[in-house]
């Protein structure tokens, strides 16, 4: 029995922090794709956990900065006649960079660890929950046009089928409380999510992988698009993926 709008507004909580099962998980998504009260709810609540998330402590600064600091002070005092306030003046705003890049690094660490998390759930999440794709087609023509008027952005589709990676299709999915393409690629039975979206000026392009729970996780930047990749595929392959994907 189909659950009402009162019931799945009480489990957007739960629904955000992965406690579901897959059924009721399933049924939620599937209102919060049509519901935008319940939408703005799921938003707002991500953001909180990734306000409460990035405001953890600083961890120390790295040694090297340390040295650095102390040689810029030491050439300072040779420099300057022996003021007290100087030297304090000096200390104190060093002292602010350090607190300042330590803060911005590990804000920036923490952010990305929490979409990690959430394109490695969203990936299994597709798999458990057999919606792996909305639009099932190889044909780049048939996947990029059905994203048409659901997005504000037009994503690169290709399929890379002569490469070994053939395209599946492609869904739409939720990333950083906002709406995402997920295209879905396949090499040797073993599926690959590629989410994309619109990314921001400050990101860096050089492609980078972690993996968590048996799952490799790829994200790089290009023309002004993030991608995320995601398979349990080893991460020789998932790179050379990645390079098919951009050429």
């Amino acid at each position: 029995m189909s659950m009402n709008h009162e019931q799945i507004r009480e489990l957007i909580h739960p629904y955000v922090d992965g406690e579901l099962d897959l059924l009721t998980a399933r049924e939620t998504e599937q209102h919060l794709r049509n519901c935008s009260d319940c939408r703005g709810v799921e938003k707002a609540l991500r953001a909180l956990r990734e306000t409460v998330a990035n405001s953890q402590p600083g961890y120390r600064a790295p040694s090297h900065l340390h040295r650095n600091v102390r040689a810029a002070l030491r050439r300072e005092a040779k420099t300057e006649a022996f003021n007290p306030w100087f030297v304090f003046a000096t200390g104190a705003a060093c002292a602010l960079v350090i607190l300042g890049a330590v803060l911005f690094q590990t804000t920036r660490a923490s952010r990305n660890e929490t979409i990690v998390k959430e394109v490695i759930a969203n990936h299994v999440r597709s798999l458990l929950a057999t919606h792996l794709v909305d639009v099932s087609s190889s044909d780049q023509h048939t996947v990029k046009p059905w994203f048409d008027g659901k997005i504000d952005f037009a994503p690169d589709v290709r399929d890379l089928s002569k490469d070994g990676f053939p395209l599946v299709g492609g869904r739409l999915d939720y990333l950083d409380g906002k709406t995402v393409v997920a295209l879905v690629y396949q090499r040797n039975k073993h599926p690959i999510n590629v989410f994309v979206m619109p990314a921001t000026a400050n990101l860096d392009r050089s492609p980078s992988v972690v993996t968590r729970r048996g799952y490799n996780v790829l994200s790089w930047r290009h023309h002004d698009m993030k991608y995320w990749a995601v398979s349990d595929l080893n991460e020789a392959e998932l790179r050379r993926f990645a390079e098919f994907l951009v050429q």
